[in-house]
């Protein structure tokens, strides 16, 4: 049974069983959110999204258009996505870059993940991190832009 406290708004009836979302989240109605996720408040999750099981999205993210989020991966509080390389005011792209953030990831707090980049499985994104291209499947990230170590 899914949990989806009364001060948010949930518009969406492709949400998970055992999957909560507390205060203040807002998710439009195409999103899809798999099983057992916990989407902590203050999130906000768009139309064309797609979040698999498992997942952990902590306080005061925002997942835009296009992002793909697989199994079991880990959201840090603040982590910012961008779905749009030159964005400018009441101008929309017609469709947005796909961002794949893979299985077992993690993204640290107050990291940017730009636009169209895949993280890859069971990678680590430092916090504060800024990843301007793809991440290996296991590896560890950080700095600005964000590099290997």
């Amino acid at each position: 049974m899914k949990f989806i406290h009364n001060l948010s708004d949930v518009q969406s009836t492709n949400i998970g069983d055992e999957t909560k979302v507390w205060q203040f989240c807002v998710v439009l109605k195409d999103a899809k959110i798999g099983k057992n996720c916990n989407i902590c408040s203050n999130v906000f999750i768009e139309n064309d999204v797609v979040i698999g099981d498992n997942v952990t999205i902590k306080c005061g993210v925002q997942i835009w258009d296009g992002l793909r989020i697989e199994d079991d991966v880990f959201i840090g509080p603040n982590a910012t996505f961008t779905n749009d390389k030159k964005p400018r005011s009441k101008q929309y792209l017609d469709e947005f870059p796909i961002t794949t953030v893979k299985k077992g990831a993690s993204i640290g707090a107050n990291s940017t993940i730009l636009p169209g980049v895949t993280i890859g499985e069971g990678a680590m994104v430092g916090a504060g991190a800024v990843v301007t291209k793809d991440v290996a499947p296991g590896a560890t990230v950080i700095g600005n832009p964000a590099r290997e170590i």
